[in-house]
């Protein structure tokens, strides 16, 4: 919005304020302000997006002043919001148990252009997308440039479903911000579901926008819509793809959960239990973007597997795009093609964007990039992420070394997506079937003799060959490994007889992974000494076996 059309609406608004609030009001102060609060009894409020109050003046806020502000915008509906004709400002009132207003909450409504710049290209795809985040983070900001965009640029039908005139301010007409988008009113909230199916049935659009889908009615009107073949975006109650999975109000936008029981063989295949959630069908929404803040965007570009994954407890990693990037928008012609493309696999897509590079002259390697990553970081990516089969390893130990030295590997539970595996020697003999077909995939097998913390990781220091790619982090490995065997080594000691053993001082990294090497032996430690000198003390537990480890 520019200076003069930002100065026109707040004039707008600060004429309904009373004076003593008005002239204490100054533009330099409102470029980031959200919300304007009156309560009686206390002084008026400026909110600003950064979480900064400023209170206005040293006086009260009366109930003169509230008359006043009423009588100046039209009458409040049955959610108790008002607006004032051809802005984007919203009044919200608290009432009182005798139905009197004692408070009102002015919010700033901006038109605010560029925020979905980095998100262009999925706009243009014909899909379906579901928008997520908190209150605040500029979702309904976005379904005001997505509307303008889809009508004005793409020329398609678009209908705004506007509860509460949200999207598209106050008065009989919409505002400028949604472009040629046609705006169909909801006079109250609990109606939405049903000017919902009015839209489609009457006013046969390509495009339905829809702001807060919040109840199970509503979620069931927007499968209708998107079972007949119209494009439906909208926002809904939740902050991330996860928190909506667990709703049982809404999951039925992203295909609903279910419990299922798996036979013998299958339970095996997933190293699950017998009885699991899955999907129950397909996703309302073909895309799920998570507003991380007003500038990070978290893209889900196949809702379906990204539910499957979350279901099954296997790590997803959405597409983080950020406002300030500058990203490709696809020619009309590849749109289609775009739709058909699998993007189910995020290293196939860096794969696949690495051969469209080296295939282009860049001038600048950040050109054109659809993922806000450089392309270096793409080669890094590709060379350097694992994706790590286990096969009678100890899952915890492989992730707490993963999280702890930052690795760049998951585990994965589908031989099919792995890079490579790493399986115990003692379970590997006679032919184990997993093994086997993981050499007809032609997958590394690297074996481990032990299931502990030093074995685990001198074998993923050499299955991600951290000698060639980090120094720092060798020798980080190198320290710890020398660490874990002194500690092996204390522990025979105890075992063998003696009450207790004293280790050489550790950083405090290195002596946590000797804490949890003595307690797998039910054994006790303990930190002692001060500063450089702090170190570890073994001493015998209660319960263990005279065995010497290995």
């Amino acid at each position: 919005m520019s200076n003069l059309q930002l100065q026109n609406d707040l004039d707008r608004l600060l004429e309904v304020l009373p004076e003593k609030v008005r002239r204490l009001v100054n533009y330099e102060q409102m470029e980031d302000v959200i919300e304007i609060v009156l309560d009686i009894g206390r002084t008026p409020e400026i909110r600003h997006s950064s979480g900064k109050i400023e209170y206005l003046g040293s006086d009260f806020v009366t109930e003169d002043d509230i008359n006043y502000i009423t009588s100046h915008i039209q009458e409040f509906t049955s959610d108790n919001r008002s607006g004032i004709p051809g802005t984007l400002h919203r009044i919200s009132a608290i009432r009182n148990r005798q139905g009197k207003v004692i408070g009102l909450t002015c919010r700033i409504g901006r038109v605010v252009t560029g925020t979905i710049a980095c998100i262009k290209d999925i706009c243009m795809m014909n899909k379906s997308i579901l928008f997520l985040g908190r209150p605040g983070v500029g979702k309904t900001t976005k379904l005001r440039e997505i509307s303008r965009l889809v009508a004005d640029e793409l020329g398609k039908r678009v209908v705004v479903v506007d509860t509460s005139n949200e999207i598209a301010g106050d008065g009989d007409t919409p505002h400028p911000a949604i472009g040629h988008a046609r705006r169909m009113q909801v006079r109250q909230p609990e109606f939405q579901k049903d000017i919902m199916i009015e839209a489609v049935e009457n006013h046969t659009p390509e495009v339905i926008v829809v702001d807060e889908i919040g109840t199970e009615a509503e979620a069931q009107a927007a499968r209708t819509i998107a079972e007949r073949g119209v494009m439906l975006i909208a926002t809904a109650h939740g902050n991330s793809l996860e928190s909506l999975i667990k709703n049982p109000t809404l999951s039925d936008l992203v295909g609903g959960i279910q419990s299922v029981t798996l036979g013998d063989d299958e339970a095996r295949r997933r190293a699950s239990q017998k009885t699991v959630l899955e999907r129950e069908k397909q996703p309302t929404f073909d895309i799920v973007i998570e507003i991380l803040d007003r500038n990070t965007l978290a893209v889900y570009k196949n809702t379906a597997e990204a539910v499957d994954y979350i279901l099954r407890g296997w790590p997803i990693r959405p597409e983080i795009r950020k406002v300030d990037k500058v990203y490709e928008t696809p020619p009309q012609g590849e749109i289609q093609n775009q739709q058909e493309q699998a993007e189910s696999n995020p290293i196939s897509e860096i794969k696949e964007e690495i051969s469209k590079l080296d295939n282009k002259a860049l001038k600048d390697p950040t050109d054109s990039l659809k993922f806000s990553f450089s392309r270096q970081k793409y080669v890094n990516d590709v060379k350097k992420f694992k994706k790590i089969y286990l096969y009678a390893v100890s899952r915890t130990i492989v992730e707490k070394i993963i999280e702890r030295l930052d690795l760049n590997a998951e585990i994965t539970r589908n031989l099919d997506d792995a890079d490579i595996v790493i399986a115990h020697k003692n379970f590997a003999k006679g032919g184990a079937k997993i093994l086997s077909t993981a050499n007809d995939y032609r997958l590394q097998i690297f074996y481990i003799k032990t299931n502990s913390m030093a074995q685990i990781q001198k074998v993923l220091k050499e299955a991600l060959d951290i000698t060639e790619t980090s120094e720092t982090l060798c020798g980080y490995y190198d320290d710890a490994e020398r660490a874990l065997d002194e500690a092996k080594a204390a522990i025979n000691k105890i075992l063998a007889g003696a009450e207790h053993v004293e280790l050489t001082p550790q950083n405090q990294h290195i002596r946590k992974l000797q804490h949890e090497l003595v307690e797998q032996h039910n054994l006790e430690s303990k930190s002692v000494g001060e500063g450089e000198q702090r170190h570890l003390r073994i001493v015998g537990g209660k319960d263990f076996d005279n065995k010497k480890i290995i």
